[in-house]
């Protein structure tokens, strides 16, 4: 059961998915929506602050420049492994899409500067949501009405990145060095765009180095790394897959 909680500044718009993710996180000690200077923090846990981002981690731009150089801040990102449409008068169905450890990419393209930070950790999460849309009389394809609401159903995997070592397990051991994103994108399952913007985050987090231009692309080259990534109490050593 998590700790009960009184109602506060900040929880009165939350949605489903953000209330569920916070209630899954809680633990024993676990301060909520706590003011600090112009913000307000989702959880306090002793002195690390954790932040569940269920949009856009780069609209958390202003508060991680505020906050990051004297805080330790974890970063809770859900990624839709699985999601269900629900809609009125419809049958619950299932969505062909899915989204895989790889997608966190494209939200790190917007800070991949920051993963430097030594006060940043980065906590992904694969669920099971189910997404709530209203009802629409449209009968043109594709017309799903608008999300009104996500609600979680479960967490599947958790993946919890605390060093930039970490994130070298992306490339795969097979990946032949120097590299292209043609053939991360063979190596790791996953589509060229998305090898694009892995590269990207990479290069500007300081951990592969761009060697050479061909027609073909960029070639780069992994560095090594300075630690093996050591299993935690609350994570999984970090696996991807976008098979």
């Amino acid at each position: 059961m998590p700790p009960s909680r009184q109602p506060h500044i900040g929880t009165l718009n939350e949605g489903s998915l953000h209330r569920g993710l916070k209630d899954w996180l809680a633990q024993p000690g676990d301060r909520f929506e706590v003011p600090l200077g112009q913000f307000v923090i989702d959880i306090v846990r002793g002195d690390l602050l954790i932040e569940i981002q269920t949009g856009s981690i780069g609209a958390m731009g202003h508060k991680l420049d505020r906050l990051l150089d004297d805080h330790r801040i974890r970063i809770v990102r859900p990624i839709a492994a699985t999601r269900w449409f629900e809609q009125p008068g419809k049958k619950r169905r299932k969505s062909p899409k899915r989204q895989h450890l790889w997608s966190i990419f494209d939200e790190m393209v917007s800070i991949p500067t920051l993963l430097e930070h030594p006060n940043l950790e980065l906590q992904v999460l694969l669920i099971e949501e189910s997404e709530v849309r209203s009802a629409t009389d449209r009968v043109r394809r594709g017309q799903r009405g608008r999300v009104v609401d996500r609600r979680l159903d479960t967490v599947i995997e958790q993946h919890l990145i605390t060093s930039l070592d970490q994130m070298l397990a992306v490339l795969p051991g097979d990946l032949d060095q120097p590299f292209g994103t043609a053939e991360l994108a063979k190596a790791a399952g996953i589509p060229r765009d998305l090898a694009q913007r892995v590269c990207y985050v990479l290069r500007h987090a300081g951990l592969i180095d761009e060697v050479q231009r061909t027609r073909a692309g960029i070639l780069y080259r992994r560095k090594a790394a300075q630690n093996e990534c050591a299993s935690q109490p609350e994570t999984t050593c970090t696996q991807w897959s976008g098979r």
